[in-house]
């Protein structure tokens, strides 16, 4: 049994979202053994830093919060796809080629994978795209950038994925695991009545 750590590590220089400051991390000592018996840390950060799992609500008014996106739809058998060779984005044309399935979770490795900077033309899943996977009736779909669409008025790739129930995993990180089919592992944090929890994402070549 082989396991890949597919997470974004979280700390202070990490990538974020579009390079905004107000999403990096901020880590706070709240006591230390000079002050005191023991070490505790504050953690402060967007709950879309990092490797993360949207929710309804993230793009839908009055969409579903995270509570409602069943556990079982990340813990589950998943097929990472590799797409390393696009330059731009993801279509549906990209994804007629690939052996996608009714229930199937599908993980997107590109080009993201192969960079720790956050690259504002970074390779994402168009429209056409997320219309494929959603009359496929995937499971859930993940990506190894930041946001799964870019530049998309009316975030419509968004709003397609969890429209349809379909949950999406982002910040991935893929570059050193092989195109092939896995156990997938990423719940995310159990937060309440929130839009996004972070995930710590994990694979596993049975």
């Amino acid at each position: 049994m082989k396991i890949y750590d597919i997470s974004m590590e979280i700390k202070p220089d990490m990538q974020v979202y579009n390079n905004n400051e107000t999403k990096k991390p901020v880590f706070t000592v709240a006591d230390n053994f000079n002050t005191s018996s023991h070490y505790e840390t504050n953690l402060s950060f967007n709950l879309h830093t990092g490797t993360h799992v949207d929710a309804p609500l993230h793009m839908i008014e009055n969409g579903d919060t995270l509570e409602f996106t069943p556990i079982e739809k990340l813990i589950t058998k998943c097929k990472v796809i590799d797409l390393t060779y696009l330059e731009d984005r993801i279509s549906g044309k990209d994804l007629l080629v690939k052996h996608i399935l009714k229930d199937d979770f599908i993980l997107f490795k590109t080009k993201n994978s192969l960079s720790e900077e956050f690259n504002l033309n970074f390779v994402f899943l168009e429209k056409s795209g997320a219309e494929y996977l959603k009359n496929i009736g995937i499971k859930g779909v993940g990506i190894d950038s930041l946001g799964i669409e870019r530049s998309q008025i009316g975030h419509e790739t968004h709003k397609i994925l969890l429209g349809s129930g379909i949950p999406i995993l982002e910040g991935l990180r893929l570059k050193d695991v092989p195109e092939g089919e896995y156990l997938l592992v990423a719940p995310p944090i159990k937060i309440l009545n929130v839009e996004a929890g972070p995930a710590r994402a994990i694979l596993i070549e049975e």
